[in-house]
């Protein structure tokens, strides 16, 4: 899959790696501050890495301590990953848009992605770590009904910041095996869940100022392949 990411997206990721390690400027502690740039460069380091070291070592090596996965099954990623073999292949991806809290401590990909056998796109939520750094704590097949075309640029939001959300609100459902999360300062919600036949569901809300909007709602089948 080739990656059609405009000249100004990517002055935007280089821009965000510029900064030295941790992502820190000058040695200055860091403010709570969306960097959708910062997430996307790395997604692009998730997907390259994939390539470079193998499917599973890279999941392996950019997952946060508690990160989940769903196979469809939800599964903690650590555990579900120790000494598996690497495919013969890895799926190659690529981030189509992405959405951040304010505060920029948790974000939002959703991108496509393609395998010798299938292909579709997919939903990852990353947080923020201590030093700056991005690392994946939730990672998501959404379809497999064909390769999502890539955008000519991508797509970036970030939650409003004047007017903060109260804490009430998470949508929980009976259904599945739901749960709910949000940014520290509130402005990003997801859930996700999977039923007893085996399908998967994702939610994720943004704060517009006046309410959340839905960005992502997808439930997929119980016989698609993940990611």
């Amino acid at each position: 899959m080739k990656r059609t990411i405009i000249a100004a997206t990517l002055s935007l990721v280089l821009a965000a790696c510029s900064s030295g390690p941790g992502g820190r400027a000058g040695g200055m502690p860091l403010k709570p501050a969306a960097n959708p740039s910062a997430v996307i460069a790395a997604e692009l380091a998730f997907a390259r890495l994939a390539q470079e070291k193998g499917q599973w070592a890279a999941f392996r090596a950019t997952a946060a301590k508690d990160a989940e996965m769903f196979v469809p099954q939800r599964v903690k990623a650590a555990d579900w990953l120790k000494g598996r073999a690497e495919p013969a292949t890895a799926v190659k991806w690529q981030p189509h848009a992405v959405w951040s809290s304010c505060d920029g401590s948790y974000a939002v990909t959703r991108g496509g992605w393609v395998s010798p056998n299938a292909s579709g796109s997919f939903a990852t939520i990353w947080q923020r770590q201590n030093n700056g750094d991005y690392k994946w704590i939730a990672d998501m097949s959404l379809t497999s009904d064909g390769p999502s075309r890539p955008p000519e640029m991508i797509a970036a939001r970030v939650a409003e910041c004047k007017v903060r959300p109260s804490e009430s609100g998470l949508v929980i459902r009976t259904d599945t095996d739901w749960r709910t999360a949000a940014s520290r300062d509130g402005t990003l919600r997801w859930g996700t869940g999977v039923t007893t036949l085996g399908s998967r569901t994702i939610s994720v809300s943004l704060w517009t100022g006046s309410g959340f909007e839905t960005v992502v709602e997808h439930t997929v089948p119980a016989a698609a392949p993940a990611r």
